[in-house]
């Protein structure tokens, strides 16, 4: 497996399982597919921004992607940012979701500009919440009943890991 960034020849890969996981799972709140186009401007916007967009490579084949970018838009949130992690269902379960966080966390502290990283998790998201914790994550919140899908109201808990960032400590 092979971590790296990102190139618009894998946008295709990340598109399927983006795709997918707004068709079969709650992992993402969307409902309707999106297309290369559309995962281009997300990729380009997130690079320009300078935030990381990696994926997982396994034998040629993208297994997974993962993000981060500023977690609201407020200037006081600057130092803070939200992570994703996406992996294809013929991938899981073989450490692709922990390589990709794995990465994301190595690249927020090397930024030297991300304090706390904020990952948005459905509740009955077991695994990502499973393996959030193996970082260091906290669970810090949740809130009942604010998204919607597949005709369901669903739960979303927060989880934060802390790094020693531009300002401070690690908590």
């Amino acid at each position: 497996m092979i971590i790296r960034d990102a190139r618009e020849g894998d946008l295709g890969g990340i598109v399927a399982i983006h795709n997918a996981a707004v068709a079969d799972t709650t992992a993402i709140w969307d409902e309707e597919p999106v297309d290369v186009e559309e995962r281009g401007e997300w990729w380009r916007g997130r690079v320009g921004a300078g935030y990381p967009v990696l994926v997982a490579e396994v034998e040629g084949v993208v297994a997974g992607y993962a993000s981060y970018s500023q977690w609201r838009p407020k200037v006081g949130f600057r130092f803070s940012v939200e992570n994703s992690v996406y992996v294809g269902a013929d991938f899981q379960g073989r450490g692709v979701g922990a390589a990709l966080l794995g990465g994301l966390i190595e690249r927020a502290r090397g930024s030297g500009s991300v304090h706390a990283i904020v990952a948005a998790i459905e509740s009955g998201n077991a695994t990502s919440i499973r393996l959030h914790e193996r970082f260091g994550f906290r669970i810090v919140g949740e809130l009942p009943e604010v998204g919607w899908k597949f005709g369901r109201f669903l739960d979303l808990t927060f989880m934060q890991l802390t790094l020693a960032g531009p300002l401070g400590e690690e908590s």
